[in-house]
């Protein structure tokens, strides 16, 4: 399956909004490529990590956000559920779900009840170790400014995620720790040597 021709139904080529969407997910493909590479582990599938990852965003037409070229009908949070429905009618459930499952760090029913969020009302959190992967990908790159790909760093992510609560950055921080090398000896961490 290639991820491109899915995105080609619903972007025409060469429009912003299409080479937004086809810069943003090679990003993110290729930092979640990188983590996999670092952390070897039977649960993850290069080849569905980088499909997933170049359509995690794919909603996102749907919505009104005229920053990134989005002239949709729905606010921007609802891209991820949208984006869900869409892989659903191609047969993509194992993708559909990361669509849904990206936003922020996640999005659980106490989020979507304390913010009164314009999306269904069930759990959308990572749950796989390959939705957590591009869940944190995604993180470090803004879809704004498309000719630029310089990552966010680690604090700026830590401080966009505050007004959402203490648990989100935490939950960031523990992605840290399992994604990201060890700081003491700059060598990749396994996600068994942290498990054990």
């Amino acid at each position: 399956m290639n991820p491109i021709d899915i995105i080609e139904k619903y972007y025409e080529p060469g429009t912003r909004l299409h080479r937004t969407l086809i810069h943003h997910g090679s990003l993110v493909a290729q930092k979640a490529l990188e983590i996999a590479w670092k952390i070897p582990h039977p649960e993850i599938d290069p080849a569905f990590l980088e499909e997933a990852a170049m359509l995690h965003d794919i909603g996102i037409y749907l919505t009104d956000s005229p920053s990134i070229g989005c002239r949709g009908r729905y606010p921007y949070i609802c891209h991820g559920y949208l984006g869900r429905e869409i892989l659903e009618r191609h047969g993509m459930t194992k993708h559909a779900l990361v669509c849904e499952r990206h936003v922020g760090v996640g999005i659980d029913m106490e989020d979507i009840r304390k913010f009164s969020l314009p999306i269904p009302h069930r759990e959308m959190i990572p749950v796989t170790l390959e939705e957590q992967i591009i869940c944190f990908a995604d993180k470090f790159f803004s879809k704004i400014g498309v000719s630029g790909s310089s990552e966010n760093s680690i604090p700026e992510i830590e401080k966009s995620l505050e007004p959402y609560g203490p648990d989100k950055v935490a939950r960031f921080q523990n992605w840290v720790r399992l994604f990201e090398e060890d700081p003491k000896t700059n060598r990749p961490l396994h996600v068994k040597e942290i498990e054990a």
